[in-house]
């Protein structure tokens, strides 16, 4: 075995992907494939979620699917207890489903409120400590949690979303504090993702000066490309990031940087 397939093999891997009918979630679950790894996407929306589901099997990929809304706890349960049933327990969770409903302040109500929590912060713990025992008895195991420009910067109309995303990266440090101890083989790490054409964002790519602007707000000078994500999706859930844990790692451009 040459050193990459020792430092980034993922073969034999089964990965659970949330938000993976979709943009960022969907491209994370994708390059997993690519690289060996079955994959789980886990999402709301059937139709969608065969979709991704048929990409990964046209590139020859494994890979299935399961609904679920992230947002009911007990829904949580019931999809990580259904997972181990394709491919084995899952040893690769990303936690890539979110929700962003950009809401002036008076407009913010407790029920939007607790939407951005549930889906962006409530989700990944719970849906992650159903899996951790699974992980626990295989020796190894990744978390990959997506936080946000927003998790480090304020930006208009985004309270509720600002607060969640900012979440994510200590609810990252305290998931590695909490399993990532006593040679469990267990990391949990997050990406932080700059500016990127998805479901969340596709509203203001019909602003041509605010797309441009954000591009300007980069050390780079574009925006990002859903490409851009898989060489540290691939990292994170691979051998190679063995001794790293709790860690932000921002794929932004530069923007957090400038």
């Amino acid at each position: 075995m040459n050193i990459l397939d020792r430092l980034f093999g993922i073969s034999g891997r089964v990965a659970l992907v949330t938000g993976g009918s979709s943009g960022i979630g969907r491209a994370i679950a994708y390059c997993l494939a690519e690289a060996g790894a079955a994959v789980i996407h886990v999402a709301r929306h059937k139709e969608e979620l065969q979709k991704a589901v048929m990409d990964v099997e046209q590139i020859n990929g494994t890979a299935a699917f399961l609904t679920c809304d992230v947002s009911d706890v007990d829904d949580l349960a019931r999809t990580a207890e259904k997972s181990a049933s394709f491919f084995g327990a899952p040893d690769i969770l990303v936690n890539a489903a979110g929700i962003n409903l950009r809401q002036p302040w008076e407009d913010i109500s407790s029920d939007s409120w607790d939407k951005h929590l549930d889906i962006n912060l409530k989700a990944p713990f719970f849906l992650a400590r159903h899996l951790v025992p699974g992980m626990k008895k295989k020796g190894w195991g990744r978390i990959i949690n997506i936080a946000s420009l927003q998790s480090e910067r304020a930006f208009p109309n985004g309270i509720p979303y600002g607060a969640s995303k900012g979440g994510v990266i200590q609810l990252t440090r305290a998931m590695a504090e909490a399993w990532s101890s006593g040679n469990s083989g267990i990391t949990c790490n997050a990406i932080g993702p700059g500016f990127f054409k998805t479901g969340l964002t596709s509203s203001l790519y019909d602003q041509q000066k605010v797309v441009e602007a954000l591009a300007r707000q980069t050390i780079i000078g574009r925006n990002g490309e859903l490409e851009d994500l898989r060489g540290v999706a691939i990292f994170l859930a691979s051998p190679a990031s063995d001794y790293i844990t709790g860690q932000t790692i921002y794929v932004d451009g530069g923007w957090t940087a400038k």
